[in-house]
């Protein structure tokens, strides 16, 4: 039993070389291109994956798309982005794991390891964050349009390895672009969204997406969140021990925030007839 790779693109000419490397021992490749303005197409054809192509409207949506208008080799299908990368133990866990799963499990989640300055950064990245990447064909599906929530039919299950993840190969610029797209998607989420209180049972439940979705709303009601945020990973996770890195790391995520907030108010003020 193999598994299939459906990886997702936006002008990612510098990344997919190194992601098709790291799943060259798959069978079935599928590159889900979203109207790539650089060589992504081009890279995708030389190497000989299944190239499709679909105009973006939010990441459920994309990824949906995959699961149930792409047809796969194999019943098992791992979701990656360009810039991630499967190392070879990664590989072969997933391939003992689903050569053993019974047939309620339809899912499983995997942690990232996120690299900066050519270091992994556990602390100011909020290690362990848990990613539903490996799934059944038919048996799930995605919610949220931003920062996705997997969801399905049977049971999910943790595996060991890790992906690797090198957020910054595109350079600062394109991080930021790309989350000040990002934070303008998750304002008009938040918003929408009443206060939602959670209960200490949710926030330290055993399930992990349960448990960090419980978790992200408890900090999102916080006054003054993205200074909580930097505190959290810069000093509570330690952040501060991993040098430059870190304290890059942990300033982003806090502008990214900051730029949530101010993004979100806006929508407030303004469908409240108030200026901006």
């Amino acid at each position: 039993m193999g598994i299939s790779v459906l990886i997702l693109t936006l002008d990612e000419e510098v990344n997919l070389g190194g992601c098709l490397d790291s799943v060259a021992w798959s069978d079935d490749v599928v590159v889900l291109d979203s109207l790539s303005q650089d060589r992504t197409v081009e890279i995708a054809r030389e190497r000989g994956v299944r190239l499709y192509q679909r105009a973006f409207d939010n990441y459920a949506n994309q990824r949906n798309f995959g699961l149930r208008d792409v047809q796969y080799k194999n019943p098992w299908v791992l979701m990656l982005d360009a810039d991630e990368r499967v190392p070879m133990d990664l590989k072969e866990e997933m391939l003992r794991a689903i050569s053993i799963a019974s047939d309620a499990v339809a899912l499983y989640r995997m942690r990232r390891r996120d690299h900066l300055f050519g270091r992994w950064i556990p602390r100011s990245s909020g290690y362990p964050t848990w990613f539903g990447r490996l799934v059944r064909i038919g048996r799930a599906w995605v919610e949220r349009p931003i920062n996705e929530e997997f969801h399905t039919t049977g049971e999910s299950a943790a595996l060991l390895g890790h992906l690797d993840h090198y957020p910054f190969n595109k350079g600062f610029a394109a991080w930021i672009a790309k989350h000040d797209r990002y934070s303008t998607m998750e304002a008009a989420l938040r918003a929408k969204e009443s206060d939602v209180q959670s209960t200490w049972t949710e926030i330290f439940a055993k399930d992990p997406s349960q448990r960090r979705k419980a978790q992200k709303a408890w900090v999102n009601g916080m006054p003054l969140r993205p200074l909580v945020v930097f505190a959290g990973l810069y000093f509570i996770k330690g952040g501060v021990l991993e040098g430059r890195a870190g304290l890059t790391f942990s300033l982003l995520r806090a502008w990214y925030e900051y730029f949530i907030d101010c993004k979100a108010l806006e929508l407030r003020r303004r469908a409240a007839g108030l200026p901006v």
